[in-house]
């Protein structure tokens, strides 16, 4: 391998951003977090030139940010502007500006509905901007001439308009609003009442739109040539409508889905896919096979080549039942018409879905459920790509075979065993189905010619010629590396490392191990190691930035993430494919991620973060030798008395194997000094040794606020033991705890834990076995694993058995099998031998974990006269979403904590909890 590309280029990032620890003695409040900033929703401009984002704080008003990449200058800001977007051409770029957070949080449930949107523009070259009130949405034109987007009425509008009964009524979703078109060079504008789905053409020839008049008899398809402001109609019947508009990507053709609002029945509404070219002004539909049809949630998208489109459709549905109603004396005591006002769901042994899986599957998906069609425009045919035997397809519409997938005859054994499929991989030109392989609970690689296939089986990763169905064993002549994930401790299947990618011929699949990335000639089975990870305990892994791209050539340079799992450093190397030469281009004591490309251009954004840094956005070339800082979000960092750096502290698992764990001091920290130390923890934690902390408050600690206040925090690893999850995880944290102790720095009574869910169940158990812990708070634990076995995840509607069996609860056995490892991992049945003070949190909505299983600990707890306090948040999920909660609970943990671990005066409601009062 080549050393790191220059010391200059190491130089700069250094002395730039220098991650040393605050020298502040500012402590970190509540509040402070509020103003903490992100970027979201990143956009990069196609020529590289431009970055827009919304930098939005934890609590507070979002802010829009335009930045000029040229001279690396901020350019614009937008009060409260949100998901921006950049023309094709660079030269606007568009916000969403919304309501303040003031004017939120002071409106009624019925008055945020109507607060208003509006639209701002910034010239890229002027810098100006441009403000359009009232928005509902917009579209800019590629080249960035033309506006359009649609108005909404004001209230005053709307006080004018006569509310007559609509002849035929549109659908409650589908509104009608004021469309505005304007030539952006030089104002002139056009309007267009009652104005439903439209688009411009990527040309800027025209817009397609569907205009809907007020009572349905005069609606239109309409198009307004841009060159001339001329508008033509396309179809004028009554009732029509349009649910999707696709341009072809040259400009000239547009698809688009044609309904009628003549038939009510929403589901059944036939959409008539049609073709419309604008030079020519000639309309084809394109016809679905017999007893097909393509429903209002179909979609349509155009392949990059504009060769082909592919559409949604679907087998008409059966009529539709008429419901028998009272309507007469004698229909009262009609037993068929009483018993069709019945509540009834009806739970079959034979059903392949348990019956709350059934109604979420159906309302998500099943209900709309569409299939993948293509039409080829070169000989104008379609082709059923999926089916009710195939139902689900990864759609590239780059890629001549696709991989589709049937999970329908595994539906029944995912309550107890997990997902699995059978895969296919389809041919786009005709349809055509291989088999790869049936019941995998993993997701095999597909390549790109379709003539192979891997996939990873009995710890092995398997190719298959699909022509003959020949499956051979890869990597069994391998020895000196792992392809079966050695972190794996479920009782389930061994998962593989995954998939690289393919030569773009199919002649190379590029697979993955531990720290490596390996080369297989599909041809002669044979392998070349393009990394050498493994001497240095790195693991490389391709970095995709083109989701579409189907393959590689040799002319490919791959961008590669390199990260160090013993060290937990994350840098940044490039692998030329010509030569399989690997340079590293980003390497510090830090996490570096390129997180975009620009279309177009040589240009790469990128982060660095440590504990102490935000990961802000840099910018370079391909050769990563002359980074540039771009943002500063969070410059208030260096107020604060942050923590010291972290480090790695080495201990022993269950079973005496090597762990690590990430500690962070408390700023002001003096060697000797004896620390109240707060443990958060899931499983693997230590990868998040050099992770910026998340500025938030919800379920689990805020690094910084313990850190900047007197705490040691502690993220340890933990491997677990199937049968016994709960004894391996509490000799692990033990293990790690007397490790922080005979280090000197944790106060052997003032260790706390906090963890959520699945960490909240280790928790809870953890009291149980050992008096080691002065104070813990557990978010959502399970406490009973004899009931929680037969609950149901409300939200998914899954039956929770999966999770015991194969799962996260890594008991391996049912519960008739084996019911003492459920009894023996169950907190509940040990309230009695717990001394430690517990909180509990639940949102008593939780989707995930029945919040049942809180309270009966709390009431175990409570008859053997425990110090247990039972946080119940109202209308809550299983993670806090309402901001007051996650305030409330993060201020009452570290209230708990304080009083625990430092012994600071306990709050009231810890001594004496809140009556309840209601007026």
């Amino acid at each position: 391998m080549k050393p790191i590309h220059s010391l200059i280029s190491a130089g700069i990032l250094i002395a730039s951003t220098a991650s040393t620890a605050s020298t502040s003695d500012l402590a970190l409040q509540f509040k402070d977090v509020f103003d903490f900033r992100y970027a979201q929703n990143t956009v990069l401009s196609d020529d590289g030139q431009f970055l827009t984002f919304s930098a939005q704080p934890y609590r507070g008003d979002s802010e829009g940010h335009v930045y000029n990449l040229t001279t690396n200058q901020l350019i614009a800001k937008v009060p409260n502007g949100k998901k921006p977007q950049i023309n094709k051409s660079a030269t606007w770029v568009a916000f969403t500006q919304t309501p303040s957070l003031l004017n939120n949080e002071t409106a009624s449930k019925k008055e945020k509905k109507k607060l208003p949107k509006n639209l701002v523009l910034i010239n890229t070259q002027t810098k100006q901007q441009h403000t359009f009130h009232n928005l509902a949405d917009y579209q800019l034109s590629d080249d960035g001439q033309w506006l359009a987007y649609r108005e909404k009425e004001t209230a005053e509008d709307k006080s004018k308009v006569k509310a007559d009964q609509p002849s035929i009524k549109t659908d409650k979703k589908d509104k009608a609003y004021q469309l505005v078109i304007i030539n952006l060079n030089n104002d002139s504008t056009v309007r267009i009442e009652q104005v439903g789905k439209y688009e411009i053409s990527p040309s800027s020839q025209g817009v397609l739109f569907n205009q809907l008049s007020k009572d349905g008899s005069k609606n239109r398809i309409n198009f307004i040539d841009l060159s001339d402001l001329k508008q033509h109609s396309l179809f004028d019947e009554p009732g029509i409508t349009i649910s999707q508009i696709a341009w072809h990507p040259q400009g000239n053709t547009v698809a688009f889905y044609q309904g009628n609002y003549v038939n009510e029945d929403t589901r059944r509404r036939h959409y008539q896919l049609t073709l419309w070219n604008a030079p020519n002004n000639t309309t084809q539909n394109i016809t679905n096979p017999d007893t097909w049809l393509s429903g209002k949630t179909a979609k349509i998208q155009w392949s990059e080549d504009g060769k082909r489109l592919y559409f949604e459709n679907r087998p008409a549905l059966e009529a539709k039942s008429t419901p028998l109603k009272y309507h007469d004396q004698a229909s009262l005591t009609d037993i068929d018409t009483i018993r069709a006002h019945k509540g009834l769901q009806i739970w079959h042994n034979e059903d392949p879905e348990i019956k709350p899986r059934e109604i979420k599957t159906w309302e998500k998906t099943n209900k709309h459920r569409h299939y993948q069609a293509v039409y080829h425009l070169n000989g104008q045919r379609i082709v059923q790509l999926t089916d009710e035997k195939t139902p689900h397809v990864k759609l590239n519409t780059n890629a001549q075979y696709l991989l589709a997938s049937n999970d329908q005859p595994h539906l029944k054994q995912i309550m107890y065993k997990g997902f699995y499929d059978d895969y296919y991989a389809v041919k786009v030109a005709n349809g055509n189905k291989r088999l790869i392989i049936k019941e995998a609970p993993f997701r095999p690689s597909l390549s790109p010619t379709g003539k192979h296939a891997v996939y990873f089986k009995n710890k092995q990763v398997w190719l298959k010629e699909l022509h003959t169905q020949k499956e051979s064993p890869l990597t069994h002549a391998i020895h000196n590396a792992i392809f079966a994930n050695d972190k794996h401790d479920y009782p389930q299947p061994q998962p593989g490392y995954g998939f690289a990618g393919w030569q773009q011929d199919g002649s190379i699949v590029y697979v993955y191990s531990k720290y490596d990335i390996w080369a297989f000639n599909v041809n002669s089975q044979q392998a070349k190691r393009l990394t050498q990870g493994k001497e240095t305990q790195t693991q490389y892994r391709v970095k995709v930035l083109d989701k579409n791209k189907v393959g590689f050539t040799n002319n490919d340079t791959l961008i590669l993430s390199a990260h160090n799992l013993e060290n937990k450093q994350t840098h940044i190397a490039k692998l030329a494919l010509g030569n399989n030469q690997v340079t590293t281009v980003l390497a510090e004591k830090a996490r570096f991620d390129v997180v975009k490309k620009a279309k177009n251009a040589d240009k790469f954004l990128f982060t660095k973060q440590t504990y102490h840094q935000f990961p802000d956005y840099w910018q370079t070339d391909t050769h990563f030798k002359t980074p540039q800082k771009v943002t500063t979000l969070n410059p208030q960092i260096s107020n604060f008395a942050w923590g010291q750096k972290p480090e790695l502290v080495q201990y022993k698992g269950y079973n005496g194997e090597d762990l690590q764990g990430v500690l962070i001091k408390p700023a002001g920290y003096k060697k000797g000094d004896k620390l109240p130390v707060v443990i958060y923890f899931y499983r693997y934690m230590s990868q998040r040794m050099y992770h910026f902390p998340k500025m938030e408050l919800n379920h689990r600690p805020n690094f910084p606020m313990f850190t900047s206040n007197g705490y040691a925090l502690f993220l340890p690893d933990i491997r677990f033991e199937i049968g016994k999850p709960g004894p391996s995880s509490t000799q692990t944290m033990i293990n790690a705890a007397q490790k922080l102790i005979d280090m000197g720095i944790a106060h052997p009574d003032k260790i706390g834990l906090q963890g959520h869910s699945w960490a909240g169940y280790q928790s809870a158990f953890m009291v149980t076995q050992t008096d080691m812990f002065k104070a813990v708070v557990s978010g959502a634990p399970v406490s009973n694993m004899t009931s929680a076995y037969s609950g149901i995840r409300l939200k998914s509607g899954l039956a929770r058995q999966f999770q015991y069996e194969t799962g996260q609860s890594r008991i391996g056995k049912t519960l008739v099998e084996a019911p003492e490892l459920y009894i023996e991992n169950s907190p509940v049945f040990f309230a009695d031998k717990v001394n430690t003070p517990i909180l509990i949190m639940f949102g008593d909505e939780d989707g995930a974990v029945p919040w049942q299983e809180g309270i009966q600990y709390y009431l175990a707890l409570r008859r053997h006269d425990k110090n247990a306090i039972f946080l119940q948040y109202e209308g809550e999920p299983h993670h806090l979403k309402q901001f007051p909660n996650q305030l409330d609970f993060s201020i009452r943990m570290m209230e708990y904590f304080d009083h625990h671990l430092k012994g600071m005066p306990a709050a009231k409601w810890i001594n004496h909890g809140e009556a309840y009062k209601a007026e």
